[in-house]
């Protein structure tokens, strides 16, 4: 980015640490090639759209913060992209629930036909980043911890995502960091993956999530030898504070 041109404007983007037990697993899911981050392994989520921030979704909405509108479309965009890519759908008393997603189906009507509703307290706070500065393409991401519904499964959605897997989040972490050839993780994510090894199960996990405080990370880079790096303050209480940038 030069110097004299105005930094992208973040977008709005939320996603959804999915995690189930026995054993501690998380859902990642591949992104598509030709996409946006192609054949990135990432957390379900995709950017906030208009709908997510209809006044119509409030009776089916439960928790501390549902009448929070600066909370609510942040947390009903990232149960969408959940569904949206893998099909698992995040609500609570559901007596009927869809096949699969239909981009002709409204999600609110999807959520409304299901008989269930939303519950944003089980809809935890686990993370909040935005993208450096200097990028051309900006983010502004909250990361959002779940567990699983009972009786579902996921499955790929085929177009922006390309496939999906239960894994241990140490064992990703690990190939991460041993530099293993497809384990494409980005910074955030990887971080994220590392919060996770701190806890053994959804519940304790959860418990951490909701004692820790919420800290915005925007990573500042610098450069060392004509290697970029990504430099997050001590104080976002993740693993490391520095990694190599791409």
């Amino acid at each position: 980015m030069s110097e004299l041109a105005e930094p992208a404007v973040p977008r709005a983007a939320a996603t959804v640490v999915l995690v189930r037990d026995d054993p501690f697993e998380v859902l990642m899911v591949q992104r598509n090639a030709r996409g946006t981050f192609p054949s990135a392994i990432v957390f379900p989520g995709g950017v906030l759209e208009s709908s997510d921030a209809d006044e119509a979704w409030h009776p089916l909405l439960r928790g501390a913060v549902a009448s929070d509108a600066s909370e609510r479309a942040w947390r009903i965009a990232a149960v969408r992209e959940c569904f949206e890519e893998t099909g698992v759908l995040l609500v609570t008393g559901a007596s009927e629930l869809a096949e699969a997603p239909d981009a002709r189906t409204p999600f609110l009507e999807v959520v409304r036909a299901s008989g269930g509703v939303i519950d944003f307290d089980g809809i935890v706070p686990f993370g909040h980043w935005v993208t450096p500065i200097d990028r051309p393409k900006r983010f502004d991401t909250r990361f959002f911890l779940a567990a699983a519904p009972a009786g579902q499964s996921a499955s790929a959605d085929g177009g922006e995502i390309v496939g999906l897997d239960w894994v241990r989040p140490g064992e990703l972490a690990a190939r991460v960091l041993a530099g293993e050839p497809g384990a494409n993780v980005m910074f955030p994510t990887l971080m994220n993956l590392l919060r996770l090894t701190e806890s053994s199960s959804p519940k304790e996990a959860l418990a951490a999530a909701r004692a820790r405080p919420r800290f915005v990370v925007e990573p500042r880079i610098e450069r060392r030898n004509g290697v970029r790096w990504s430099l997050i303050p001590v104080e976002a209480d993740y693993p490391f504070t520095e990694y190599p940038a791409p």
